[in-house]
């Protein structure tokens, strides 16, 4: 797969591409209630601005914010995907829809626990980042996730820039 460009991400079968400001505007409404994996991507030509503090809530206390050489060494140029992500699969039962908004509530300040992805919320411009997803139908979430990530380590050399693990 390809991952520089919004267009070569729908070739691939995504869908969505619906702003963070939007998902919470409509209440997730247009999120499919299915297990999928999913992607929040940026147009690849802007440069990244990063806040010194992060966004995202506090979970059991912790403080998400990390140091901004952090965030300069994960950017990686010439893609449009900042993250990865999967809902469902293995024995999670977890649904896009559910994913998605815990994802928002955490980069909304408030105390939850979606810790993956954290990265996303120091960037300037977090309201106009798009969320796409693809369902995963019998195939397992976590194994397409796991795929994708390969597939962008391999063309990119390094993981996207807020997947710090698998």
């Amino acid at each position: 797969m390809k991952f520089d460009t919004i267009e070569a991400i729908k070739g691939a079968g995504f869908s969505g591409f619906k702003t963070s400001a939007e998902l919470r505007r409509s209440g997730l409404a247009e999120v499919p209630d299915v297990s999928s994996v999913y992607m929040v991507v940026r147009d690849p030509s802007a440069p990244p601005f990063f806040s010194s503090k992060s966004k995202g809530g506090h979970f059991k206390g912790k403080d998400p914010t990390v140091d901004l050489a952090i965030l300069k060494r994960n950017w990686v140029h010439g893609t449009a995907v900042l993250y990865i992500g999967k809902a469902g699969g293995g024995s999670s039962s977890a649904t896009l829809r559910k994913r998605l908004k815990s994802y928002l509530r955490f980069g909304a300040g408030q105390p939850v626990g979606h810790w993956g992805g954290r990265l996303i919320w120091q960037l300037e411009d977090t309201e106009s980042l798009f969320f796409c997803w693809r369902p995963a139908g019998s195939a397992d979430a976590r194994e397409l996730e796991r795929e994708l990530i390969q597939d962008f380590t391999k063309s990119f050399g390094t993981r996207p820039f807020a997947n710090l693990q698998d």
